[in-house]
Protein backbone atom coordinates (compact mmCIF):
# COMPACT_ATOMS: atom_id res chain seq x y z
CA UNK A 1 0.00 0.00 0.00
CA UNK A 2 1.42 3.40 -1.02
CA UNK A 3 2.35 4.80 2.70
CA UNK A 4 0.28 8.62 1.23
CA UNK A 5 -2.34 6.15 0.67
CA UNK A 6 -2.17 4.78 4.21
CA UNK A 7 -1.48 7.62 5.60
CA UNK A 8 -4.88 9.48 4.46
CA UNK A 9 -6.68 6.33 4.82
CA UNK A 10 -5.80 6.51 8.75
CA UNK A 11 -6.74 10.38 8.66
CA UNK A 12 -10.27 9.33 7.16
CA UNK A 13 -10.73 6.39 9.64
CA UNK A 14 -9.71 8.61 12.87
CA UNK A 15 -11.49 11.77 11.30
CA UNK A 16 -14.69 9.29 11.21
CA UNK A 17 -14.68 7.80 14.51
CA UNK A 18 -14.06 11.62 16.58
CA UNK A 19 -17.55 12.29 13.66
CA UNK A 20 -19.21 9.36 15.14
CA UNK A 21 -17.91 10.06 19.02
CA UNK A 22 -19.18 13.68 18.55
CA UNK A 23 -22.86 12.29 17.73
CA UNK A 24 -23.05 10.26 20.47
CA UNK A 25 -23.31 13.19 22.77
CA UNK A 26 -27.45 13.46 23.84
CA UNK A 27 -28.57 16.70 24.42
CA UNK A 28 -30.18 16.37 27.44
CA UNK A 29 -30.20 17.75 31.19
CA UNK A 30 -30.80 16.22 34.35
CA UNK A 31 -31.77 12.39 34.88
CA UNK A 32 -30.35 10.22 38.02
CA UNK A 33 -27.58 12.36 39.66
CA UNK A 34 -23.88 10.87 39.92
CA UNK A 35 -21.54 10.72 43.20
CA UNK A 36 -19.63 13.43 41.98
CA UNK A 37 -22.54 15.79 41.09
CA UNK A 38 -24.48 15.27 44.52
CA UNK A 39 -20.94 15.91 46.37
CA UNK A 40 -21.56 20.07 45.99
CA UNK A 41 -23.97 22.37 45.95
CA UNK A 42 -23.04 25.70 44.01
CA UNK A 43 -23.99 29.14 45.39
CA UNK A 44 -22.53 31.56 42.50
CA UNK A 45 -21.58 31.48 38.85
CA UNK A 46 -19.56 34.42 37.10
CA UNK A 47 -19.75 34.13 33.64
CA UNK A 48 -17.15 36.12 31.57
CA UNK A 49 -17.84 35.69 27.65
CA UNK A 50 -16.60 36.66 24.69
CA UNK A 51 -19.60 36.22 22.25
CA UNK A 52 -18.95 37.32 18.30
CA UNK A 53 -21.91 37.16 16.21
CA UNK A 54 -19.29 36.84 12.88
CA UNK A 55 -17.72 33.23 13.60
CA UNK A 56 -20.50 32.23 15.89
CA UNK A 57 -18.36 31.81 19.23
CA UNK A 58 -18.24 31.77 22.32
CA UNK A 59 -14.88 32.09 24.56
CA UNK A 60 -13.65 33.85 28.09
CA UNK A 61 -14.46 31.91 32.01
CA UNK A 62 -17.07 30.36 33.90
CA UNK A 63 -16.23 30.59 37.66
CA UNK A 64 -17.84 27.94 39.60
CA UNK A 65 -18.35 28.93 43.77
CA UNK A 66 -19.52 25.56 45.45
CA UNK A 67 -19.89 24.46 49.03
CA UNK A 68 -18.76 21.04 49.66
CA UNK A 69 -21.59 18.30 50.48
CA UNK A 70 -19.42 15.19 51.21
CA UNK A 71 -15.76 14.39 51.19
CA UNK A 72 -14.98 13.85 47.69
CA UNK A 73 -11.73 14.71 45.49
CA UNK A 74 -13.76 15.43 42.63
CA UNK A 75 -16.43 17.21 40.70
CA UNK A 76 -18.76 16.69 37.77
CA UNK A 77 -19.49 19.22 35.86
CA UNK A 78 -21.06 19.45 32.07
CA UNK A 79 -19.73 21.10 28.82
CA UNK A 80 -20.20 19.96 25.09
CA UNK A 81 -17.54 18.57 23.77
CA UNK A 82 -17.50 20.66 20.93
CA UNK A 83 -16.22 23.02 23.17
CA UNK A 84 -11.98 23.30 24.00
CA UNK A 85 -11.43 23.41 28.01
CA UNK A 86 -7.98 25.36 28.10
CA UNK A 87 -7.52 25.21 31.51
CA UNK A 88 -9.14 24.66 34.80
CA UNK A 89 -7.94 26.66 38.13
CA UNK A 90 -8.52 26.42 41.31
CA UNK A 91 -9.61 29.99 43.20
CA UNK A 92 -7.44 29.84 46.26
CA UNK A 93 -7.21 33.65 47.37
CA UNK A 94 -4.25 35.82 44.83
CA UNK A 95 -3.03 32.39 43.69
CA UNK A 96 -4.72 30.42 40.79
CA UNK A 97 -3.95 26.63 40.65
CA UNK A 98 -4.18 24.65 37.72
CA UNK A 99 -6.18 21.39 38.11
CA UNK A 100 -6.50 18.41 36.22
CA UNK A 101 -9.40 17.40 34.07
CA UNK A 102 -11.11 15.36 31.69
CA UNK A 103 -13.47 15.89 29.36
CA UNK A 104 -13.74 13.32 26.45
CA UNK A 105 -15.35 13.29 22.79
CA UNK A 106 -18.71 12.41 22.70
CA UNK A 107 -19.28 13.26 26.24
CA UNK A 108 -20.30 16.40 28.20
CA UNK A 109 -18.74 15.39 31.59
CA UNK A 110 -16.09 17.72 32.60
CA UNK A 111 -14.85 15.83 36.02
CA UNK A 112 -12.63 18.42 38.05
CA UNK A 113 -9.64 16.84 40.10
CA UNK A 114 -8.42 17.96 43.31
CA UNK A 115 -5.00 17.11 44.48
CA UNK A 116 -6.64 16.19 48.35
CA UNK A 117 -9.82 15.37 49.58
CA UNK A 118 -12.50 18.25 49.94
CA UNK A 119 -13.98 18.32 53.33
CA UNK A 120 -17.43 18.61 54.12
CA UNK A 121 -19.11 22.22 54.52
CA UNK A 122 -16.08 23.77 52.91
CA UNK A 123 -16.14 25.98 49.96
CA UNK A 124 -14.04 25.71 46.91
CA UNK A 125 -14.03 27.88 43.62
CA UNK A 126 -12.77 26.95 40.22
CA UNK A 127 -12.34 28.88 36.99
CA UNK A 128 -12.90 27.03 33.34
CA UNK A 129 -11.04 28.69 30.50
CA UNK A 130 -13.00 27.45 27.34
CA UNK A 131 -13.72 28.43 23.64
CA UNK A 132 -15.50 27.26 20.49
CA UNK A 133 -18.76 27.29 18.60
CA UNK A 134 -21.76 25.94 20.33
CA UNK A 135 -24.22 24.43 19.02
CA UNK A 136 -26.76 25.89 16.88
CA UNK A 137 -30.22 25.39 17.70
CA UNK A 138 -31.99 22.98 15.48
CA UNK A 139 -35.71 23.94 16.62
CA UNK A 140 -35.71 26.49 19.10
CA UNK A 141 -36.88 26.55 21.80
CA UNK A 142 -37.76 23.22 21.63
CA UNK A 143 -34.71 22.09 20.16
CA UNK A 144 -31.98 24.35 21.34
CA UNK A 145 -28.83 25.59 21.55
CA UNK A 146 -27.49 29.13 20.25
CA UNK A 147 -29.53 31.55 17.78
CA UNK A 148 -27.44 33.53 15.42
CA UNK A 149 -29.85 35.20 13.11
CA UNK A 150 -30.08 38.61 11.46
CA UNK A 151 -32.95 41.12 11.89
CA UNK A 152 -34.82 43.05 8.74
CA UNK A 153 -31.85 45.30 7.74
CA UNK A 154 -29.09 42.49 7.84
CA UNK A 155 -27.99 43.33 11.75
CA UNK A 156 -26.67 40.61 14.22
CA UNK A 157 -29.96 39.33 15.99
CA UNK A 158 -28.28 36.97 18.66
CA UNK A 159 -30.22 34.61 21.17
CA UNK A 160 -29.99 30.90 23.08
CA UNK A 161 -32.42 28.63 24.14
CA UNK A 162 -31.67 25.40 26.19
CA UNK A 163 -34.13 24.07 28.45
CA UNK A 164 -34.78 21.54 26.70
CA UNK A 165 -30.96 20.41 25.98
CA UNK A 166 -29.04 21.86 29.03
CA UNK A 167 -26.96 24.95 29.41
CA UNK A 168 -24.04 23.11 29.28
CA UNK A 169 -24.41 23.52 25.32
CA UNK A 170 -22.58 27.23 25.57
CA UNK A 171 -21.59 27.66 29.19
CA UNK A 172 -19.56 25.06 32.03
CA UNK A 173 -21.82 24.19 34.81
CA UNK A 174 -23.43 21.76 37.31
CA UNK A 175 -26.35 19.69 35.10
CA UNK A 176 -29.13 19.11 37.22
CA UNK A 177 -32.06 21.03 38.10
CA UNK A 178 -31.65 20.52 42.16
CA UNK A 179 -29.15 22.82 42.44
CA UNK A 180 -29.90 26.59 41.35
CA UNK A 181 -27.23 29.00 42.07
CA UNK A 182 -27.75 31.66 44.65
CA UNK A 183 -26.79 34.40 42.48
CA UNK A 184 -25.18 34.87 39.43
CA UNK A 185 -22.64 37.39 37.45
CA UNK A 186 -22.76 37.41 33.53
CA UNK A 187 -20.95 39.75 31.91
CA UNK A 188 -21.32 39.88 27.62
CA UNK A 189 -18.47 41.08 25.59
CA UNK A 190 -19.80 41.91 22.55
CA UNK A 191 -19.25 44.40 18.97
CA UNK A 192 -20.45 48.05 20.80
CA UNK A 193 -22.89 48.26 17.98
CA UNK A 194 -25.31 45.79 19.60
CA UNK A 195 -27.30 46.04 23.02
CA UNK A 196 -27.01 42.92 25.12
CA UNK A 197 -29.78 42.52 27.63
CA UNK A 198 -29.18 39.25 29.89
CA UNK A 199 -31.09 38.63 33.77
CA UNK A 200 -31.20 40.31 36.79
CA UNK A 201 -30.20 44.11 37.21
CA UNK A 202 -27.77 45.94 34.54
CA UNK A 203 -24.37 46.80 36.55
CA UNK A 204 -23.38 48.98 33.88
CA UNK A 205 -21.03 48.54 30.64
CA UNK A 206 -17.28 48.76 29.73
CA UNK A 207 -16.40 50.29 26.53
CA UNK A 208 -13.20 48.98 25.36
CA UNK A 209 -12.90 51.22 22.56
CA UNK A 210 -11.87 48.39 19.95
CA UNK A 211 -15.16 47.99 18.55
CA UNK A 212 -16.26 45.83 21.95
CA UNK A 213 -18.33 46.34 24.66
CA UNK A 214 -19.30 44.59 27.69
CA UNK A 215 -22.29 44.51 29.56
CA UNK A 216 -22.69 43.44 33.17
CA UNK A 217 -25.78 41.77 34.24
CA UNK A 218 -26.18 40.20 38.13
CA UNK A 219 -28.89 37.76 39.46
CA UNK A 220 -29.46 38.39 43.23
CA UNK A 221 -31.96 35.71 43.25
CA UNK A 222 -31.42 31.78 42.80
CA UNK A 223 -31.71 30.97 38.80
CA UNK A 224 -31.94 27.75 37.01
CA UNK A 225 -28.97 27.06 34.74
CA UNK A 226 -31.60 27.01 31.36
CA UNK A 227 -32.57 30.42 32.69
CA UNK A 228 -29.09 32.12 32.21
CA UNK A 229 -29.50 34.21 29.03
CA UNK A 230 -28.16 36.71 26.50
CA UNK A 231 -30.28 39.07 23.85
CA UNK A 232 -28.56 41.14 21.59
CA UNK A 233 -29.36 43.04 18.39
CA UNK A 234 -29.84 46.58 18.35
CA UNK A 235 -32.56 46.93 20.22
CA UNK A 236 -34.84 50.07 21.18
CA UNK A 237 -35.83 50.08 24.76
CA UNK A 238 -39.86 50.54 25.43
CA UNK A 239 -39.63 50.80 29.68
CA UNK A 240 -42.15 52.00 32.52
CA UNK A 241 -42.00 51.20 36.30
CA UNK A 242 -44.42 49.02 37.34
CA UNK A 243 -45.82 49.02 41.26
CA UNK A 244 -46.50 45.36 42.10
CA UNK A 245 -49.40 44.05 44.32
CA UNK A 246 -46.71 44.14 47.53
CA UNK A 247 -45.93 48.00 47.34
CA UNK A 248 -42.76 47.85 45.53
CA UNK A 249 -41.92 49.65 42.24
CA UNK A 250 -39.74 48.09 39.74
CA UNK A 251 -39.24 48.17 35.95
CA UNK A 252 -40.73 46.67 33.05
CA UNK A 253 -38.53 47.14 30.23
CA UNK A 254 -38.60 45.78 26.16
CA UNK A 255 -35.93 45.41 23.83
CA UNK A 256 -37.48 45.93 20.51
CA UNK A 257 -36.16 45.83 17.28
CA UNK A 258 -36.35 48.95 15.73
CA UNK A 259 -38.51 47.86 12.88
CA UNK A 260 -40.94 46.73 15.17
CA UNK A 261 -40.85 49.74 17.70
CA UNK A 262 -44.67 50.19 16.90
CA UNK A 263 -45.89 47.07 17.66
CA UNK A 264 -43.91 46.79 20.72
CA UNK A 265 -45.56 49.89 21.96
CA UNK A 266 -49.21 48.20 21.01
CA UNK A 267 -48.19 45.30 22.70
CA UNK A 268 -46.70 46.74 25.74
CA UNK A 269 -49.04 47.88 27.85
CA UNK A 270 -50.30 44.06 28.24
CA UNK A 271 -47.50 42.85 30.15
CA UNK A 272 -48.05 44.97 33.16
CA UNK A 273 -52.04 43.81 33.03
CA UNK A 274 -51.03 40.54 32.77
CA UNK A 275 -48.87 40.83 35.37
CA UNK A 276 -51.26 42.66 37.81
CA UNK A 277 -53.54 39.63 36.93
CA UNK A 278 -51.14 37.07 38.07
CA UNK A 279 -50.12 38.99 41.24
CA UNK A 280 -53.91 38.98 42.25
CA UNK A 281 -53.97 35.19 42.03
CA UNK A 282 -50.89 33.72 42.90
CA UNK A 283 -48.75 36.29 45.01
CA UNK A 284 -46.15 39.38 43.62
CA UNK A 285 -43.91 38.77 41.09
CA UNK A 286 -41.00 36.96 42.48
CA UNK A 287 -38.24 38.78 40.94
CA UNK A 288 -39.29 42.42 41.51
CA UNK A 289 -35.92 43.16 43.53
CA UNK A 290 -34.20 42.94 39.69
CA UNK A 291 -36.55 43.60 36.62
CA UNK A 292 -39.52 42.33 34.77
CA UNK A 293 -37.62 41.98 30.75
CA UNK A 294 -39.04 40.91 27.68
CA UNK A 295 -36.59 40.34 24.69
CA UNK A 296 -37.92 40.65 20.92
CA UNK A 297 -35.89 37.09 20.24
CA UNK A 298 -35.54 35.23 16.96
CA UNK A 299 -37.19 32.28 17.75
CA UNK A 300 -41.14 31.86 19.75
CA UNK A 301 -40.42 32.02 23.07
CA UNK A 302 -38.63 31.19 26.30
CA UNK A 303 -39.01 31.80 29.80
CA UNK A 304 -35.77 33.09 30.87
CA UNK A 305 -36.03 34.28 34.42
CA UNK A 306 -36.56 37.92 34.14
CA UNK A 307 -35.78 38.22 30.43
CA UNK A 308 -38.42 36.43 28.61
CA UNK A 309 -38.07 35.71 25.30
CA UNK A 310 -40.54 36.95 23.31
CA UNK A 311 -41.04 36.07 19.55
CA UNK A 312 -44.46 35.76 18.00
CA UNK A 313 -46.11 37.86 15.85
CA UNK A 314 -47.16 41.12 17.98
CA UNK A 315 -50.70 39.84 17.87
CA UNK A 316 -53.08 38.21 20.28
CA UNK A 317 -53.93 34.54 20.46
CA UNK A 318 -50.87 33.53 19.05
CA UNK A 319 -50.58 29.99 20.80
CA UNK A 320 -54.36 28.68 20.58
CA UNK A 321 -56.15 31.14 18.24
CA UNK A 322 -59.36 30.82 20.52
CA UNK A 323 -60.00 34.99 20.18
CA UNK A 324 -59.59 35.49 23.59
CA UNK A 325 -58.26 38.73 23.36
CA UNK A 326 -54.63 38.93 24.66
CA UNK A 327 -51.17 37.90 23.19
CA UNK A 328 -51.17 34.16 24.90
CA UNK A 329 -47.60 33.70 24.09
CA UNK A 330 -46.40 36.14 25.96
CA UNK A 331 -48.77 34.89 29.18
CA UNK A 332 -47.39 31.62 29.25
CA UNK A 333 -44.12 32.74 29.17
CA UNK A 334 -44.84 35.07 31.94
CA UNK A 335 -46.38 32.47 34.12
CA UNK A 336 -43.40 30.74 34.19
CA UNK A 337 -41.79 33.39 36.20
CA UNK A 338 -44.38 31.54 39.36
CA UNK A 339 -44.32 27.66 38.04
CA UNK A 340 -40.92 27.22 36.99
CA UNK A 341 -38.39 30.02 38.25
CA UNK A 342 -39.79 30.44 41.77
CA UNK A 343 -41.64 27.45 41.99
CA UNK A 344 -39.49 24.29 40.88
CA UNK A 345 -39.22 21.16 40.20
CA UNK A 346 -36.10 19.48 41.61
CA UNK A 347 -36.38 16.67 39.06
CA UNK A 348 -37.77 16.70 35.71
CA UNK A 349 -40.39 13.87 36.67
CA UNK A 350 -42.45 16.91 38.16
CA UNK A 351 -42.23 19.01 35.10
CA UNK A 352 -45.47 19.25 34.67
CA UNK A 353 -45.61 21.82 37.26
CA UNK A 354 -43.76 24.07 35.27
CA UNK A 355 -45.70 23.42 31.94
CA UNK A 356 -48.82 21.74 33.23
CA UNK A 357 -50.36 24.61 35.76
CA UNK A 358 -48.54 27.65 33.53
CA UNK A 359 -50.86 26.47 30.51
CA UNK A 360 -53.70 26.48 33.13
CA UNK A 361 -53.15 30.09 33.76
CA UNK A 362 -54.24 31.17 29.81
CA UNK A 363 -58.05 29.88 30.69
CA UNK A 364 -57.50 31.83 34.03
CA UNK A 365 -56.54 35.10 32.15
CA UNK A 366 -59.30 34.18 29.30
CA UNK A 367 -62.15 34.02 31.91
CA UNK A 368 -60.75 37.17 34.10
CA UNK A 369 -61.53 38.89 30.45
CA UNK A 370 -64.15 37.18 28.64
CA UNK A 371 -66.11 35.23 31.43
CA UNK A 372 -66.93 31.83 32.23
CA UNK A 373 -67.53 30.81 28.28
CA UNK A 374 -64.12 32.12 27.19
CA UNK A 375 -62.62 29.66 29.80
CA UNK A 376 -64.67 27.09 28.87
CA UNK A 377 -63.93 27.62 24.87
CA UNK A 378 -60.07 27.61 25.51
CA UNK A 379 -60.45 24.20 28.11
CA UNK A 380 -62.38 22.74 25.26
CA UNK A 381 -59.27 23.45 22.54
CA UNK A 382 -56.98 22.31 25.27
CA UNK A 383 -58.89 18.57 25.78
CA UNK A 384 -58.49 18.15 22.16
CA UNK A 385 -54.34 17.95 22.56
CA UNK A 386 -54.13 14.97 25.36
CA UNK A 387 -53.03 12.10 24.27
CA UNK A 388 -52.59 10.26 27.24
CA UNK A 389 -50.16 7.89 26.38
CA UNK A 390 -47.90 8.26 28.96
CA UNK A 391 -48.00 8.78 32.94
CA UNK A 392 -47.54 13.23 33.08
CA UNK A 393 -45.83 12.92 36.55
CA UNK A 394 -43.78 9.75 36.61
CA UNK A 395 -42.20 8.43 40.23
CA UNK A 396 -38.71 7.20 38.45
CA UNK A 397 -36.02 10.65 37.73
CA UNK A 398 -36.31 11.64 34.85
CA UNK A 399 -34.22 13.85 31.81
CA UNK A 400 -35.21 16.39 29.79
CA UNK A 401 -35.58 14.00 27.14
CA UNK A 402 -37.12 11.50 29.35
CA UNK A 403 -39.97 13.48 30.17
CA UNK A 404 -40.53 15.40 26.90
CA UNK A 405 -40.15 12.81 24.40
CA UNK A 406 -43.16 11.10 22.43
CA UNK A 407 -46.72 11.78 23.53
CA UNK A 408 -45.22 12.68 27.55
CA UNK A 409 -44.56 16.40 26.03
CA UNK A 410 -47.74 17.36 25.22
CA UNK A 411 -49.74 16.19 27.68
CA UNK A 412 -46.86 17.53 30.40
CA UNK A 413 -48.86 20.79 29.09
CA UNK A 414 -52.40 19.52 28.08
CA UNK A 415 -53.29 17.19 30.87
CA UNK A 416 -51.32 18.83 33.59
CA UNK A 417 -53.23 22.04 32.54
CA UNK A 418 -56.65 19.59 32.13
CA UNK A 419 -56.00 17.80 35.96
CA UNK A 420 -55.77 21.71 37.15
CA UNK A 421 -59.18 22.37 35.62
CA UNK A 422 -60.53 19.23 37.43
CA UNK A 423 -59.20 19.94 40.78
CA UNK A 424 -60.76 23.45 40.76
CA UNK A 425 -64.23 21.74 40.03
CA UNK A 426 -63.66 18.77 43.02
CA UNK A 427 -62.24 21.89 45.16
CA UNK A 428 -64.22 24.50 44.63
CA UNK A 429 -63.27 27.83 43.43
CA UNK A 430 -62.54 28.87 47.21
CA UNK A 431 -60.57 25.75 48.48
CA UNK A 432 -58.81 25.74 44.90
CA UNK A 433 -57.90 29.43 44.20
CA UNK A 434 -56.42 29.35 48.16
CA UNK A 435 -54.09 26.05 47.01
CA UNK A 436 -52.38 27.74 43.79
CA UNK A 437 -51.19 30.95 46.21
CA UNK A 438 -50.15 28.73 48.94
CA UNK A 439 -48.32 26.57 46.47
CA UNK A 440 -46.94 29.91 44.84
CA UNK A 441 -46.21 31.38 48.22
CA UNK A 442 -46.05 28.84 51.04
CA UNK A 443 -46.24 31.40 54.11
CA UNK A 444 -47.72 34.52 53.36
CA UNK A 445 -45.06 36.48 55.00
CA UNK A 446 -43.01 35.07 51.73
CA UNK A 447 -44.66 37.80 49.34
CA UNK A 448 -42.73 41.02 50.72
CA UNK A 449 -39.57 39.00 50.50
CA UNK A 450 -37.62 40.13 47.69
CA UNK A 451 -34.36 38.55 48.61
CA UNK A 452 -34.87 35.34 46.79
CA UNK A 453 -36.44 33.67 49.86
CA UNK A 454 -39.57 32.95 48.14
CA UNK A 455 -37.56 30.93 45.43
CA UNK A 456 -38.24 26.88 46.32
CA UNK A 457 -38.21 23.50 45.18
CA UNK A 458 -41.63 21.36 45.04
CA UNK A 459 -42.96 17.88 43.86
CA UNK A 460 -46.13 16.77 42.52
CA UNK A 461 -46.83 15.18 46.04
CA UNK A 462 -46.14 18.54 47.70
CA UNK A 463 -49.04 19.75 45.83
CA UNK A 464 -51.54 17.06 46.98
CA UNK A 465 -50.69 17.13 50.46
CA UNK A 466 -51.31 20.91 50.61
CA UNK A 467 -54.27 20.85 49.04
CA UNK A 468 -55.57 17.87 51.16
CA UNK A 469 -54.74 19.91 53.75
CA UNK A 470 -56.22 23.15 52.90
CA UNK A 471 -59.49 21.22 51.66
CA UNK A 472 -59.87 18.39 54.26
CA UNK A 473 -60.10 15.94 51.87
CA UNK A 474 -58.14 12.69 50.32
CA UNK A 475 -56.89 13.18 47.16
CA UNK A 476 -54.57 10.54 46.55
CA UNK A 477 -56.58 8.69 44.27
CA UNK A 478 -57.48 11.96 42.13
CA UNK A 479 -53.62 12.44 41.84
CA UNK A 480 -52.93 8.72 41.27
CA UNK A 481 -55.63 8.40 38.57
CA UNK A 482 -54.61 11.65 36.55
CA UNK A 483 -50.73 12.27 37.11
CA UNK A 484 -49.58 8.57 38.39
CA UNK A 485 -50.82 6.83 35.00
CA UNK A 486 -51.59 7.19 31.63
CA UNK A 487 -55.53 5.77 31.20
CA UNK A 488 -58.31 8.59 31.48
CA UNK A 489 -61.00 7.67 33.77
CA UNK A 490 -63.89 6.45 31.39
CA UNK A 491 -67.74 7.15 32.35
CA UNK A 492 -69.73 4.99 30.76
CA UNK A 493 -73.32 5.83 30.46
CA UNK A 494 -76.68 4.58 29.60
CA UNK A 495 -80.35 4.88 29.65
CA UNK A 496 -83.05 2.08 29.59
CA UNK A 497 -86.49 1.79 30.99
CA UNK A 498 -86.49 5.32 32.99
CA UNK A 499 -83.40 4.50 34.74
CA UNK A 500 -80.07 6.51 33.88
CA UNK A 501 -76.75 4.64 34.71
CA UNK A 502 -73.60 5.96 35.38
CA UNK A 503 -70.60 3.87 35.83
CA UNK A 504 -66.64 5.11 36.38
CA UNK A 505 -64.35 2.48 34.53
CA UNK A 506 -60.79 3.22 36.04
CA UNK A 507 -57.41 0.51 36.48
CA UNK A 508 -57.95 -2.15 38.38
CA UNK A 509 -57.76 -1.23 42.21
CA UNK A 510 -58.54 2.30 41.66
CA UNK A 511 -61.41 4.29 43.51
CA UNK A 512 -62.67 6.73 41.63
CA UNK A 513 -65.29 8.69 43.73
CA UNK A 514 -66.01 11.87 41.51
CA UNK A 515 -69.35 13.63 41.97
CA UNK A 516 -71.19 14.12 38.63
CA UNK A 517 -72.80 16.85 37.40
CA UNK A 518 -76.10 15.62 36.22
CA UNK A 519 -78.35 18.39 34.48
CA UNK A 520 -82.38 17.06 34.26
CA UNK A 521 -84.16 19.78 32.15
CA UNK A 522 -83.19 23.15 34.01
CA UNK A 523 -81.97 21.75 37.07
CA UNK A 524 -78.73 20.79 37.97
CA UNK A 525 -77.89 17.71 40.10
CA UNK A 526 -74.75 17.07 41.81
CA UNK A 527 -74.41 13.05 42.33
CA UNK A 528 -71.65 10.71 44.19
CA UNK A 529 -71.10 7.18 43.57
CA UNK A 530 -71.00 4.13 45.43
CA UNK A 531 -68.51 1.92 44.19
CA UNK A 532 -67.42 3.78 40.96
CA UNK A 533 -71.38 4.18 40.46
CA UNK A 534 -74.84 5.97 40.33
CA UNK A 535 -78.06 5.39 39.25
CA UNK A 536 -81.28 7.53 39.23
CA UNK A 537 -84.96 7.34 37.53
CA UNK A 538 -85.84 9.79 35.54
CA UNK A 539 -88.83 10.04 33.36
CA UNK A 540 -88.44 9.58 29.75
CA UNK A 541 -89.77 12.82 28.57
CA UNK A 542 -87.02 14.50 30.82
CA UNK A 543 -83.84 15.99 29.06
CA UNK A 544 -80.54 14.78 31.05
CA UNK A 545 -76.94 16.05 29.99
CA UNK A 546 -74.13 14.54 31.87
CA UNK A 547 -71.16 16.88 33.32
CA UNK A 548 -72.95 19.67 31.55
CA UNK A 549 -70.04 22.07 31.90
CA UNK A 550 -67.14 19.61 30.82
CA UNK A 551 -65.18 20.02 34.22
CA UNK A 552 -64.02 16.34 34.50
CA UNK A 553 -61.06 14.94 32.40
CA UNK A 554 -62.51 11.26 31.33
CA UNK A 555 -63.37 9.33 28.19
CA UNK A 556 -67.43 9.73 28.14
CA UNK A 557 -69.34 6.43 26.64
CA UNK A 558 -72.65 6.43 26.10
CA UNK A 559 -73.98 2.90 25.95
CA UNK A 560 -77.03 1.98 24.00
CA UNK A 561 -79.05 -0.87 25.63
Amino acid sequence: MHKGFFISLLMFVITVELSVAQNTVVYESGGVMSQEQAAFNVHHYDLDLKVNPADSTVSGAVSVHFKVVHPTNVIELALDPRLTVHSIKRLDGDRDKSLNFTHESGSKKLMVYFPETLQSDTYEAVKISYAGKPRVAVNPPWDGGMVWDRTPSGESWVGVATQANGAWIWWPNKDHPSDKADSTSINLTMPDHLVVASNGRSRGETDHGDGWKTWHWFVSTPINNYNITLNAAPYEIIEDTYTSTAGDEMDIIFWVLPEYREKGEWLFPQFAEQMKFLEEILGPYPFRADKYGVAHAPYLGMEHQTLIAYGANFENDNLFNRNAGFDDLHQHELAHEWWGNMVTAWDWRDFWIHEGIGTYMQPLYAEHLGGKDAYLDMMDFLRSRIVSESEVAPREHMSTLDITGGDRGGDVYYKGAWFMHTLRYYLGDENFFKVLRRFAYPDPELESKTDGSPVRFATTDDLMHLAEEISGLDLEWLFEIYLRQPKLPELRASRVQGIVSLQWIVPEGYSFPMPIEVRIDDELHSLVPENNRVAFEVSDELEVEVDPHNWILKEFVLREE
